[in-house]
């Protein structure tokens, strides 16, 4: 029996085509308004997630992580430790660092190293943070400081895969990539996943992989999507030059009724994921520009995130995390990659600090103006800590004890939550492991993360792997 038709390749079509992703997609949107008696060569590109209905009362509607890439330092920061200050330059107690997993300081004279900054008391919570972040700390009433986080993974690679994913085998779904596949989005012209970054000048740029914002074995319609801060905020978003509508109309439909019928023949997801995927390319094209330009934002709203513009840095992210929020993105991630500060601490961790000080306050500020912090939750931390002994005039990696901070939805405000020991080197007091604070994160979010899994090679997985416990003492 003769097939239907002979399989192309796609990546051959297009190429000979001479066309993008945005312009097939342009194509697809004008099927929208095309007269009823022609095809429209579209699907529905909005995902409505597969936790229909939702596990319990949800607290959250969306999620803002404000990841800091490279490992800031808990003892300059979120967590004092007045018995550090008084053993400074002293051999640490070699009963705590027997045996523990050290980074670069494997066989080194383990000494003692002060906190470098001066810690302060703020608002009526009381909450104690450093002075490099005044900003943070006039919103100590609004925040949940934990300090008793740990993870597993001491280098950087597969402690941001760790932080990420749940675990650091590479090729695991994303958190975000979870959240997007269980509750879908409200977005109809922007992705559910989107990924901001910015670089300071201040420590070690951490290189960040795309697999972090990866989907895994997921459909790949839940990967995150990186929008770039500078340039075009995604490749190719612009029309080729001298491509005019209709002929994007022609191509769309010739392409999408190519995967129609390859669909018909091999049911693969991905095919699907494709068709969507067009559509969602032409309605970036216009939502993006707009999502960038900053001109409808008042005065008082760029001074106080510290910005001109839409120029890529940490502050400007931050406003765009709360337009993204504003037009229905389920998950947005903001890595600022500018905390390993192996020498240099004290002036390094100033100079990172006031990069994301002012911008994660008015992030915390502006939500609450409209009145958006309530059903948001935002995240704050690194992958890590660093180590209470010293590295030179730096830290080294540290994965026993560090600290983060939570805000909005659901979140106990003011209180601080957790203990590491007297030197900040093991969290010893409510410990938060990566996979407890997902399993927190999912249930503001009306999950249960035990129920939130996906069949792969024979096994379910979830984000929690086998563990994590949702941390209800935080929880308003």
């Amino acid at each position: 029996m003769t097939r239907p038709f002979q399989p192309l390749e796609r990546r051959t079509f297009l190429r000979h085509t001479a066309t993008g992703m945005g312009m097939m997609a342009l194509s697809s949107m004008m099927a929208k308004s095309a007269s009823a008696d022609e095809p429209a060569a579209q699907t529905d590109a909005a995902w409505r997630g597969v936790v229909q209905p939702l596990h319990h009362a949800a607290k959250a509607k969306r999620v803002i992580y404000l990841y800091m890439a490279g490992g800031p330092s808990h003892l300059e920061s979120f967590d004092y430790r007045p018995k550090l200050a008084e053993m400074d330059g002293r051999p640490m107690p070699e009963s705590i660092t027997r045996g523990q997993p050290i980074a670069q300081l494997q066989g080194a004279q383990l000494r003692c190293f002060a906190p470098q900054h001066r810690f302060r008391r703020f608002g009526p919570s009381g909450q104690e943070i450093s002075e490099i972040f005044p900003h943070i700390g006039s919103i100590a009433d609004d925040i949940c400081i934990v300090r008793s986080m740990k993870t597993e993974a001491i280098n950087h690679d597969p402690a941001h895969t760790f932080m990420n994913t749940g675990t650091s085998i590479s090729g695991r779904p994303a958190m975000g990539s979870w959240i997007h596949y269980g509750l879908g989005t409200e977005a109809e012209d922007l992705p559910g996943f989107v990924v901001l970054t910015s670089t300071g000048r201040y420590g070690q740029s951490q290189p960040i992989a795309q697999r972090q914002w990866h989907s895994g074995f997921l459909p790949s319609r839940f990967q995150g999507i990186h929008l770039r801060g500078t340039g075009d905020p995604v490749l190719y978003l612009s029309n080729p030059q001298g491509v005019d509508g209709p002929r994007q109309r022609q191509i769309i439909d010739a392409v999408q009724n190519l995967n129609r019928l390859q669909d018909r023949v091999v049911d693969d997801p991905e095919i699907a994921t494709r068709i969507s995927q067009y559509e969602m390319a032409f309605r970036m094209q216009t939502s993006v520009p707009s999502l960038r330009d900053f001109s409808s934002e008042p005065k008082r709203i760029l001074d106080m995130y510290g910005i001109n513009g839409p120029d890529g840095s940490f502050g400007a992210n931050c406003l765009m995390a709360r337009r993204l929020a504003e037009r229905g993105v389920r998950f947005i991630q903001l890595y600022h990659r500018d905390w390993d500060h192996h020498g240099s601490v004290k002036d390094h961790m100033r100079g990172s600090a006031g990069e994301v000080d002012q911008a994660a306050a008015a992030l915390v500020r502006d939500l609450k103006a409209r009145d958006m912090l309530k059903d948001t939750l935002i995240c704050y931390g690194g992958e890590f800590g660093r180590t209470p002994m010293a590295q030179g005039n730096g830290r080294d990696h540290h994965i026993k004890g560090f600290s983060m901070w939570l805000a909005g939805a659901g979140i106990k405000p003011g209180i601080t939550y957790g203990s590491t020991d007297e030197f900040g080197y093991n969290a010893v007091e409510n410990v938060v492991s990566v996979h407890d604070l997902h399993a927190t994160m999912l249930h503001l979010l009306g999950i249960d993360h035990l129920r939130l899994t996906f069949r792969f090679q024979s096994r379910d997985f979830r984000l929690t792997d086998i563990a994590g416990n949702v941390v209800s003492d935080i929880l308003a």
